[in-house]
């Protein structure tokens, strides 16, 4: 499928468009994210609203290649790219991955064409996080900005403070465990991280479909320490534990095999009440791994650039921020990308 050019793009940045497929870098020929197989594919980072299989050539990190490797099967060709490297691509045009701060390996891609600089940050989130290099403000003449958490209701809290909830639950509650739902690549991992710089060193049990992403992560040097799955273990012995499992399996068949569990769930959408009682959650804990409304606002001043283009999220209140400081900007209405349970 050739690239659908659509009315009233800018003339100058008229090389980088949007398209069925997702964003067409038309002189290279390459797709960014592209939601089906296409011969060239750069993408940002791993999950599966991003990264797709079947490209006959992908440039992405090391860690986002061996994530699309675990759930799709090695590539035609795969092309790492560090942080800080610049790959010339064909048509003129230069491509430096660049960290995003999101999951491990995500990446910004700052594209340099004609003399003009767009990055498209794919996902991203500016809080620290043990488990991935954080974001880098790139100066550009176009940033692509998400907008997943664009709202000014959407603050999220330091992650400490949630940590801090989940600990005092399990302290509460020890013939019981506490089964967190969270995302397999990314939230996962954070929250054990954050949970071992807590101080929290007993193991923590996973449902097994968690484990070989955790696995990859300390392939990667990230220490998650003593981890066990859950199957097997006799359930009076999860009493008093940590449990993690994809938030599909939170009130599945599956989690009554357990010790009569505290059910919690770690997304930036447990602010959204509504959203913890359809989940039937009991411990809703506001984790994000995108940025909020405040870290989107702040990205948009810091890297200054002449103009913004929103996507994949809640485009419209960023749109209307950015015109109230005549800023800019265009909301450009792709599809294909998920909420995820972030």
């Amino acid at each position: 499928m050739g690239p659908v050019i659509l009315r009233g793009m800018a003339a100058p940045f008229s090389w980088l468009r949007p398209d069925p497929l997702g964003l067409y870098v038309a002189p290279a020929r390459a797709w960014i994210d592209p939601a089906q197989p296409v011969d060239l594919a750069l993408v940002t980072h791993g999950h599966a609203d991003h990264a797709r299989g079947g490209h006959g050539t992908v440039f992405a990190t090391a860690a986002t290649l061996a994530m699309m490797d675990l759930r799709y099967g090695p590539a035609g060709t795969s092309v790492p790219v560090s942080y800080g490297e610049t790959v010339a691509l064909s048509g003129d045009v230069r491509a430096t991955y660049v960290p995003a701060g999101h999951v491990l390996g995500s990446a910004q891609i700052l594209l340099e064409h004609a003399g003009e600089r767009v990055v498209v940050t794919g996902d991203y989130k500016r809080r620290p996080d043990p488990t991935c290099a954080p974001f880098e403000p790139v100066t550009c003449d176009v940033l692509v900005t998400e907008a997943t958490f664009a709202l000014p209701v959407f603050r999220h809290p330091p992650i400490g403070e949630e940590i801090g909830r989940l600990l005092g639950a399990l302290a509460e509650h020890p013939d019981r465990c506490v089964l967190v739902g969270a995302y397999a690549l990314g939230k996962a991992q954070r929250l054990i991280a954050e949970l071992r710089a807590a101080g929290h060193a007993e193991p923590i049990y996973l449902h097994g479909a968690m484990e070989r992403m955790c696995r990859l992560y300390e392939e990667f040097g990230v220490d998650l320490g003593e981890l066990r799955l859950v199957a097997g273990m006799p359930k009076n012995a999860l009493a008093g534990q940590i449990v993690l499992c994809p938030p599909s399996a939170l009130n599945d068949r599956w989690s009554r095999r357990l010790p009569d569990p505290v059910t919690a769930m770690a997304s930036g959408w447990m602010r959204v009440r509504q959203r913890a009682r359809q989940r039937n959650v009991e411990l809703p804990l506001i984790v994000s791994d995108h940025a909020d409304w405040d870290e989107l606002t702040r990205t948009i001043e810091e890297v200054d650039p002449a103009e913004s283009w929103i996507t994949h999220g809640r485009e419209e209140a960023l749109l209307r921020w950015c015109e109230l400081r005549q800023r800019k900007a265009r909301a450009l209405a792709m599809v294909g990308y998920e909420d995820e349970d972030d």
